[in-house]
């Protein structure tokens, strides 16, 4: 106002990372409040930004770049830095303020499932009454995105939703699906170490079920989600039964869905629990949503039998159509999506893959593999060579990894960023809104089947150098207990550093037992003893008593009894 002949400009720099925040610095007598690398690199784009404009880096944009369209400019070089900074240039926002771009890929062909879902969410609400619902398909069919559909749905009309996923064997615990899901409400991450995750658990604990119940209910819980290494619950049912109480009390004035994907990977132990909520929860608004192959009803052929409020959901292929439509969006021509709809027979995650590689490729579909396996290797096989490496490295992590791990095993670290958020675009991994470990970004592959792929293509030894970097990034992050403490024991197995694999093996049996998940601490017993040499006496005959302890236990549980299940109890 002073000097108007003057004209301002302005131009800014956003730049996403860790840095050294300092609360009692007074900026007015010139002590900065934040500091770091990447305070140090956003003032070197802000330099370098245009007059007007907006300039960000690399995590910045990976970030946002689903709700903020962006062009590339050219790298920034600066000093102290060996490479040149990657940046892109702000042009405007393509979403309002809290949308959530659930996939790039349209949603088609599940009217009548969606349909369903939303009845019975909609009696659930209403009539508070607790319904159990499996959705049942094949690999690729599209469970988990009618899953994201629904749950968007259920958010927007103002219910709560938390989600857990069963992990394959040896990558999980037995009870984790559920312990995501405490993990979410009570803000817990796997970085936590224990006595932080136990004071958050029991701070949820008080406020929802009161402090007189507070210290059994936080107890048993702790328990399932490995906090507690000492203390084993006199039965399973006690510990069932906190968790009933539990989720009695989170769901008695929010209506509450909980969300368990892949059950067919589920150990025994957690498939009782689920059963015997859907069983005991009367006059609440819960619905227990579960997401299967069908190879659920090999094992468990009576799931969801005798119960009143239960609905199988079979997801099938889609109409040929559908199928169409779908392809047609991804591809944009009426010849190739014809040809792409009928070699994938009506599977959504083959006709992705299949509209994926002709795309980038140009290969017409008759050439192209007959097999999704073969299609994703195909695929995988065509990428930039520093795309090709980040995805093959993730693989070794597991279906779920981190990018403080990536930079341990990874080529070329900086060029990190860039490629996740290609792999992102090419819609093969996916950037998750919460991270399990604080601080960290968490990424994971769109389809199991992607990373299973990507893990055969790498020679064994690339795979054990890995898994020893991972399984140490692990041991750094976390207090090695629950989801994490089963990683080490895949890992240190994967690096065949045995020793360090069997003290994994055993710690998670013993976690097994606590939780009275007896038939998945029998597996991991002889696990540990099958990786242990006879000449070690001394450690053979301490698991040989351990697994026998075990199996004699297993054998004689009664489940009926401990379930209560048929004996009218409440």
């Amino acid at each position: 106002a002073e000097r108007p002949e003057l004209e301002l400009s302005i131009r800014g720099a956003v730049n996403t990372g860790e840095a050294v925040v300092t609360l009692s610095a007074r900026p007015s007598h010139g002590e900065a409040m934040v500091a770091g690398d990447v305070v140090n690199t956003a003032s070197r784009l802000q330099a370098h930004a245009p007059v007007g404009e907006i300039v960000v880096g690399a995590e910045t944009y990976l970030a946002t770049r689903a709700a903020i369209e962006y062009e590339p400019v050219e790298p920034v070089t600066a000093k102290g830095k060996a490479k040149p900074i990657s940046a892109w240039r702000a042009l405007g926002a393509t979403s309002a303020l809290g949308e959530r771009d659930l996939s790039t890929t349209p949603f088609v062909g599940r009217d009548r499932e969606i349909g369903l879902l939303d009845a019975t969410w909609e009696r659930v609400e209403l009539e508070r009454r607790p319904h159990l619902i499996t959705v049942l398909g094949p690999p690729g069919v599209g469970k988990s995105r009618l899953a994201a559909e629904f749950m968007e749905r259920i958010a927007s009309r103002g219910g709560r939703v938390v989600r857990g996923r069963c992990l394959p064997y040896r990558e999980r615990s037995a009870y984790g699906a559920f312990a995501a899901q405490v993990k979410e409400l009570a803000g817990i991450f796997d970085s936590d170490d224990v006595d932080l995750a136990t004071g958050k658990l029991r701070t949820l604990v008080e406020r929802l079920v009161g402090t007189e119940e507070a210290e059994a209910v936080a107890g048993h819980l702790a328990i399932l989600l490995g906090f507690e290494t000492k203390t084993t619950a006199p039965d399973r049912d006690s510990l069932f039964q906190s968790v009933r109480v539990f989720i009695e009390a989170g769901a008695r004035d929010e209506a509450t869905a909980f969300v368990f994907e892949d059950i067919h990977w589920a150990d025994p132990a957690l498939l009782d629990l689920i059963e015997l909520l859907a069983t005991r929860l009367h006059g609440l608004p819960v619905l227990l949503l579960t997401l299967s192959r069908p190879e659920l009803l090999d094992s468990r052929p009576a799931w969801g039998g005798g119960m009143v409020a239960y609905n199988a959901l079979p997801l099938e292929p889609l109409t040929g159509g559908d199928a169409a439509q779908l392809a047609l969006h991804l591809l944009g021509a009426d010849t190739k999506a014809a040809q792409v709809a009928q070699a994938a027979e009506g599977n959504p995650l083959f006709i992705e893959q299949l509209a994926a590689v002709m795309s980038e490729s140009g290969a017409p579909a008759e050439t192209l593999p007959s097999t999704i396996r073969g299609l994703v290797s195909a695929r995988l096989d065509a990428l930039p060579a520093e795309e090709r490496d980040v995805i093959l490295d993730a693989s070794i992590a597991g279906r779920i990894f981190w990018r403080g791990a990536l930079e341990r095993i990874a080529r070329d670290p900086s060029c990190l960023a860039v490629a996740l958020a290609a792999l992102e675009r090419r819609d093969l991994i996916h950037r998750d809104a919460v991270s399990r470990i604080e601080g960290d970004v968490q990424w994971s592959f769109k389809h199991v089947l992607i990373r299973d792929v990507a893990y055969d293509l790498q020679p064994r030894a690339r795979r054990r150098e890995a898994h020893r970097h991972i399984a140490e990034f692990i041991e750094a992050s976390t207090p090695e207990v629950g989801e994490a403490g089963a990683a080490l024991a895949r890992h240190w197995r994967g690096a065949g550093e045995l020793e360090h694999a069997v003290k994994h093996f055993v710690a998670a049996a013993e976690e097994a037992e606590r939780g009275w998940a007896k038939q998945y601490a029998v597996t991991l017993y002889k696990e540990a003893l099958d990786m242990t040499p006879d000449d070690d006496v001394e450690r053979v005959r301490f698991l040989r008593k351990r697994l026998a302890v075990a199996q004699q236990t297993y054998m004689h549980m009664d489940d009926a009894h401990l379930l209560g299940l048929g004996s009218g109890e409440n």
